[in-house]
């Protein structure tokens, strides 16, 4: 029996390094890309900001999709379609995870969420324009499920923000005056 242990534990140890260089390709945390993550870093002390970042590349993905139609027929394209939309599937989710984290903060998204709630309206139209494919057909439907979610959330969040806001109005911010003058005696 101690012979058969160490064959399988030889064979399990061979797979795990034949197969150890597949695991990083497909460990990927998000679909943005570097530079994407890099803005993304940069927008978080403003949470609007950061929001209509996730819009934007949302938009950039659905263009992408759009172009690949809009151009003669090439090989892969397909895939392609299917690896968009997973990525917007993604971005998406990653957006809901950014609202259910501000929304209990109470972080001022009132300028952002009617661009969420336009966005999504373009974004449902644009996914469902390709023709019906089996490539693509599971990734179109999760990510069509997405765009429902966000809506449903920056609808909601738009109220409770409205209400939260009306009862807690945002202290404005004093301009900047010039000093006046400050006599020194002598």
């Amino acid at each position: 029996m101690p012979h058969l242990s160490r064959r399988r534990f030889a064979c399990a140890t061979l797979a795990l390094i034949l197969l150890a260089p597949c695991i990083p390709a497909h460990a990927r945390d998000s679909a943005l890309s570097d530079a994407e993550v890099e803005k993304i870093r940069d927008a978080r002390l403003d949470p609007a900001e950061c929001i209509e970042l996730f819009v934007k590349f949302l938009d950039l993905r659905v263009q992408e999709i759009q172009d690949m139609y809009a151009k003669p027929r090439r090989p892969g394209r397909e895939e392609d379609t299917r690896d968009l939309l997973e990525q917007f599937t993604s971005i998406a989710d990653e957006l809901g995870d950014n609202l259910d984290d501000y929304g209990p903060r109470h972080a001022d998204l009132r300028k952002a969420l009617p661009k969420i709630v336009e966005g999504t309206e373009r974004w449902s139209s644009a996914i469902k324009s390709p023709p019906e494919d089996g490539t693509y057909s599971i990734a179109r439907k999760l990510a069509l499920e997405s765009i429902r979610d966000i809506r449903e959330s920056a609808t909601q969040l738009t109220g409770e923000q409205d209400e939260w806001f009306k009862l807690h109005p945002p202290k404005k911010q004093k301009q900047q005056q010039s000093p006046e003058p400050i006599d020194i005696p002598r």
